[in-house]
């Protein structure tokens, strides 16, 4: 049950964190994100995805606290 409210949270996150910067997924703190996060390479769809979702999951356990 824990996982699927993290989840949830996560992508409460995620969501947040586009209408703060505008959905502009282009611009530069998404450009920032991507090239910190991936550096020179991109790893599979599924492991973007998942990463990603980490990542919202990770925001929303901090903010948690």
């Amino acid at each position: 049950m824990q996982r699927l409210i993290d989840t949830l949270g996560g992508l409460y996150e995620l969501a947040r964190l586009g209408v703060i910067t505008g959905f502009r997924f282009k611009g530069p703190y998404w450009t920032w994100r991507l090239h910190t996060a991936f550096g020179r390479g991109y790893p599979s769809r599924w492991e973007t995805l998942k990463s990603i979702l980490d990542y919202g999951i990770w925001i929303w356990r901090l903010r948690k606290r």
